[in-house]
């Protein structure tokens, strides 16, 4: 089959989910005989036209100069290209910014959409763009063949608000399989001697509600914030609430994989706030990093980890679970069990094949 990866800005991933995603499945369609296409942004520091036997399409890009309104060009210079290049299916990878040019989506193409989030959900965002996001949803169900939930929250929701029936596949992650405490030192802690939050610096992920909660404990415990705190409004908004609670400490973005991976591993409690959109892959990665999971309780969590993390809705909740003694061989039934999910229901492998099995059927059915 001739397949496009649409929607990322470009393999190697240097930017989130689903280039990650991509950079997975790219090269794993190639390596089974495939023809894969990945689109990626022109100015993607990866300047070659093939990774690992996938073939890349650089599109330009103007996001750099405008902004998010370049996002919306950027997809539609992918779709224009798209439409000479005569694919057997295109996997459409989010909605948020390329639904809009439904319209010109090739008719002979079989179209799958993942979903990906709730988007008009986010408290970040202006109501006026929510309502756009909202009908960008809608715009991208009805122009999709076929639609893709990474939860099954999400394959609810679009069944009960559209009647429109999706395949499940979730995300990916492995297990962490290496882990070094020398990592550490340039934060001067030690294993279990921290809690940690890693998300990106917005209201509904809750950063809040556990920080609060946080400076209410009784213990004091030290509880890092990985994130780029500093670069949005409510980050900085953050980072002068908290300023003079000692035991919390913004630690700005990181992105050495092999730090992130050690920082989780080695946390007391891996705090998961996440309360909009599907499965979270840096929820996944903590699963994986054989951790144990605070997650806020909501259906999209739940989805992912059933009984096997503590759970809080409100800042009193996450202090009286900082506060209560921890019941060590509960916390490593979870751990294990959570990593155990990773190996069976998240490899990158499973993910993979499920998705190449999902697009063989949907090209089975074409007329």
């Amino acid at each position: 089959m001739k397949i496009a990866l649409f929607g990322t800005r470009g393999i190697p991933n240097h930017h989130g989910g689903f280039e990650q995603f991509a950079e997975w499945f790219g090269p794993y369609l190639a390596e089974k005989g495939h023809e894969v296409y990945v689109y990626c942004s022109h100015n993607h520091p990866y300047r070659a036209h093939e990774f690992k036997g996938a073939k890349l399409i650089h599109c330009y890009d103007p996001e750099y100069k405008l902004g998010t309104a370049g996002q919306f060009i950027y997809d539609l210079n992918c779709l224009l290209d798209a439409r000479k290049r005569k694919f057997d299916v295109l996997l459409q990878l989010g909605y948020t910014s390329s639904s809009v040019w439904y319209p010109l989506l090739p008719k002979k193409t079989i179209i799958a959409t993942n979903m990906d989030g709730l988007e008009w959900k986010r408290s970040k965002y202006h109501p006026l763009v929510r309502r756009f996001l909202a009908k960008a949803e809608a715009w991208a169900v009805k122009s999709s063949d076929h639609l893709i939930a990474d939860n099954t929250a999400i394959q609810d929701y679009l069944q009960e608000k559209y009647g429109a029936a999706s395949t499940y596949i979730p995300y990916g992650a492995e297990v962490f399989q290496a882990p070094d405490q020398a990592a550490l030192n340039q934060y001067s802690v030690s294993p279990g001697g921290y809690d940690l939050i890693i998300a990106r610096m917005e209201p509904e992920n809750n950063i809040e509600t556990i920080l609060d909660g946080v400076a209410q404990s009784q213990k004091q415990g030290l509880c890092l914030v990985v994130g780029k705190h500093l670069a949005t409004p409510f980050g900085r908004y953050l980072a002068k609430k908290y300023e003079n609670q000692a035991n919390i400490r913004f630690l700005g973005g990181i992105y050495n994989q092999e730090l992130l991976d050690n920082l989780r591993h080695h946390a007391r409690i891996y705090f998961h706030g996440h309360s909009v959109g599907g499965t979270n892959p840096s929820l996944l990665e903590a699963m994986g990093g054989q951790v144990l999971i605070a997650a806020h309780n909501n259906a999209f969590n739940k989805a992912i980890l059933g009984k096997d993390a503590l759970y809080f809705s409100n800042a009193d909740q996450v202090c009286s679970l900082l506060d209560r003694e921890p019941d060590i061989s509960a916390a490593k039934v979870m751990i294990q069990a959570n990593a155990d999910k990773i190996r069976n229901l998240y490899s990158w492998d499973k993910v993979n094949a499920d998705y190449l099995t999902f697009i063989k059927s949907i090209y089975a059915q074409k007329p």
